[in-house]
């Protein structure tokens, strides 16, 4: 008799609040940046900054991902995901040395977070929890 144990955990998925306004105004669904979740959990990126964070190339319209916007994401597998910043390639074409160290700082400051921070955050709007 084999005894089987299986692992499930819940990936929890957070807007940092400027990207939550930003994917607002281009009406970007919970359900695609999920998606975009599962395709990083793949280890499918489009490069990785360091520090768990990653950049993502969504697609916008009838416009494929080479042409649609970019998503900088802290990510930790199997804990949870922050969309921090997001651009459209036509307004900009990288982000800065000085953006990526920030946003690597951002990153690591949100993975240190308890259970309990992170609900704090929710209730105080800093981050915006995607629940599908």
């Amino acid at each position: 008799m084999c005894d089987t144990w299986y692992y499930t955990y819940i990936m929890r998925i957070f807007k940092y609040r400027p990207f939550n306004r930003w994917a607002k105004d281009l009406k970007l669904d919970d359900l695609v940046l999920s998606k975009m979740i599962r395709e990083l959990e793949k280890g499918l990126y489009n490069a990785n900054l360091g520090g768990g964070v990653y950049k993502k190339r969504i697609a916008i319209g009838k416009r494929g991902k080479r042409d649609g916007i970019r998503t900088i994401v802290a990510f930790k597998a199997a804990d949870r995901a922050i969309f921090m910043y997001g651009y459209a390639k036509n307004e900009k074409s990288n982000i800065s040395e000085l953006e990526k160290e920030a946003l690597k700082k951002l990153a690591k400051a949100y993975f240190s977070y308890s259970e309990n921070q992170l609900y704090k955050a929710v209730e105080h709007n800093e981050l915006v929890e995607i629940i599908i």
